[in-house]
């Protein structure tokens, strides 16, 4: 009789369950149906490379403690979601909400974001975690982990502003762990 234990086919449903995540966030609302998203899936190795990033990074800048824990929580994932958003204005007429009077005021500041960017980008993130909840992958919503994707320039020049979201299939969500001793000593530095 063959037996597959829940351990042998984890893997392969956390990758199933992040396609249905990915395909949540792509699906969110949009503001004007306009789509500046940019989503992607990275695997065990490229997880590695991130961690790695937000390590140096640490050493580099002196960043706060939690850059060190999320650069050693997320070795824990098997596998983490990237959401992305290229800065554009959507040409709404009367709007001023990202502080200029309006776009074509704030298309001389290219790097400054439309609200509606940042706006898409969280509803599709929210929707994301809805989908991950749904299906019950334990994840977060690491920032640290979008500004060393930033520095990697991993989802290109266009992208101005990028989130993580580490997905693990375990007993417990080892995204949330803080006992700053351990991490550093996990770390290898400080």
């Amino acid at each position: 009789m063959n037996i597959f234990k829940e351990q042998e086919v984890r893997k392969e449903a956390v990758f199933e369950i992040a396609k249905r995540i990915m395909t949540a966030a792509r699906t969110a609302p949009k503001a004007k149906g306009i789509d500046n998203m940019v989503i992607a899936l990275l695997k065990k190795d490229g997880i590695k490379e991130v961690s790695e990033k937000l390590k140096e990074m640490a050493r580099r800048d002196n960043l706060p403690d939690f850059f060190l824990r999320d650069a050693v929580n997320i070795l824990s994932a098997d596998a983490m979601i990237i959401f992305g958003t290229k800065i554009a204005s959507t040409g709404l007429d009367p709007c001023g909400m990202c502080g200029f009077a309006d776009c074509t005021e704030k298309n001389r500041h290219p790097d400054h974001p439309c609200v509606f960017n940042t706006g898409d980008l969280g509803i599709a993130i929210g929707s994301a975690a809805s989908a991950a909840m749904d299906n019950r992958v334990d994840n977060r919503i690491m920032y640290t982990v979008g500004q060393a994707l930033l520095e990697m320039r991993v989802l290109g020049e266009e992208v101005k502003i990028i989130y993580g979201m580490p997905l693990s299939i375990s007993g417990k969500n080892p995204f949330f762990d803080r006992n700053k001793e351990e991490l550093i000593k996990k770390a290898g530095q400080f």
